[in-house]
């Protein structure tokens, strides 16, 4: 058996009551508090901005592909539905590019494909009732339009009954926050007005069902109805539509397939873009998140460095004899250092296991009875939600274990300046 390793299974085998002792449970208790915030503090922030991904990608999907001008009044500018890539883009699983621009960069393959590609079509108007008015865009979808996300944010009511030539063509889907502000619910009927050019026109839309994201930007604007309709409020054929919702499998592949799309696959009259590049500031404000982040976990690291510096600085201190006899026997220096930082390792490990068991209970308390609650209109979330990622909590338990482990390394050398006779003399 290692040397080193003996004598440290002897001390902590050992029944004392000692002062460090007390010291070393502080210095567990530390540890452990330090890895609980960080794992809880990482869950969050993904889980935080996952929700709010999610939730703006299913409004708009991740990638649009609409006429190369701008329409700065959100009224869509009409382009043929009759595209090469539609609906054949659904058939892409996967893409190669190029990590940088030079011709002898490596080739990557991204890490899914294209999953859905839907049509819309938005027209923007006025909301008019007895008692209030309301502006609002009118988003027109089609029969291929994926219904999976608003269904989970469903209210009341049902979802459209999208069908060509259907009495469906009058129904709206709105939001809580749109019905709450004009007072109406499922089958109620209102009047929005709508401008085109010098002329007005009006429509009765009778509301089919009520949906709450929680994105209160985007739920006072959007309302959806039947693409049939924005057509001909647009004047517009059936075989012109507004742009196309491209959805991926792995929002990580985002921007090496929207310049694939862009590139590759569109007429020179059409631009793809990014959610992303076309609402900045959100994504701007989630990535401010990851700075809030490194900022936790350094602090955290480096409590649980400053503790277990102190702690083995006691237990050189206590253990002065030790060491002087040890010398007196011939041990080398470095061999009694690796003693007490083998020692640390081994209260720093009791720390992480506990840190961890008590970061994910919390994390799986929040996760299933959402204890936590948010301001909805402040966060866009009624509560504070969480997604572990297990390969991130090893990466943290192992980069926590190796500088803290790196950093004892320091305090150990005070070993190299204990005499062995002033050693044993104090005793």
């Amino acid at each position: 058996m290692n040397f080193s390793i003996f004598i440290v299974r002897r001390i902590a085998s050992s029944k004392s009551h000692s002062f460090s002792s007390h010291i070393i449970r502080i210095a567990i208790a530390a540890v452990a508090l330090s890895m609980c915030v960080m794992i809880v503090s990482t869950s969050l922030i993904a889980g935080f901005q996952n929700e709010i991904n999610k939730k703006i990608f299913g409004f708009w999907g991740h990638i649009q592909v609409t006429d190369s001008n701008i329409n700065r009044n959100f009224e869509s500018v009409a382009i043929d539905k009759n595209q090469s890539f539609y609906p054949y883009l659904d058939t892409i699983r996967s893409i190669k590019y190029a990590t940088s621009e030079s011709p002898d960069a490596p080739k990557n393959t991204t890490l899914g494909g294209v999953k859905h590609i839907q049509i819309f079509a938005n027209k923007p108007g006025i909301i008019k009732t007895k008692t209030a008015i309301e502006g609002i865009l009118l988003k027109g979808v089609g029969a291929d339009y994926d219904w999976t996300f608003l269904k989970s944010y469903l209210v009341k009511g049902r979802i459209l009954e999208v069908k060509k030539d259907s009495n469906s063509a009058r129904e709206i889907l709105i939001s809580q926050q749109t019905a709450d502000r004009l007072n109406v619910t499922v089958n109620d009927k209102f009047i929005i007005f709508f401008v085109n050019g010098e002329a007005q026109s009006k429509r009765v839309f009778q509301v089919c069902g009520i949906y709450k994201t929680g994105l209160e930007e985007y739920d006072r604007k959007i309302a959806i109805t039947n693409i049939e309709e924005t057509q001909k409020l647009l004047g517009w054929d059936s075989t012109k539509v507004g742009g196309f919702e491209i959805f991926l499998d792995d929002i990580r592949d985002l921007k090496p397939i929207s310049e694939y799309i862009y590139l590759e696959r569109l007429p020179n009259h059409l631009y793809a873009t990014t959610i992303r590049e076309k609402f900045v500031n959100i994504f701007e404000w989630l990535d401010l998140q990851n700075i809030n982040e490194r900022v936790i976990l350094s602090l955290m690291i480096f409590v649980a460095i400053i503790n277990m510096i102190t702690a083995l600085l006691i237990l050189i201190l206590e253990r002065t004899t030790m060491i002087g006899i040890l010398k007196s026997l011939g041990a080398r220096n470095w061999t009694i250092r690796i003693i007490f930082v083998y020692q640390a390792a081994y209260i720093l490990i009791i720390g992480l296991f506990w840190g961890n068991l008590v970061g994910c209970a919390l994390c799986w308390v929040q996760d299933t009875f959402r204890l936590v609650k948010l301001s909805e209109a402040d966060y866009y979330l009624s509560y504070a939600p969480v997604s572990m990622n297990f390969s991130q909590i090893v990466l943290l338990n192992a980069a926590t274990l190796f500088l803290t482990v790196l950093f004892l390394l320091i305090p150990s050398w005070l070993v190299t300046r204990i005499s062995p006779v002033k050693a044993i003399q104090f005793k």
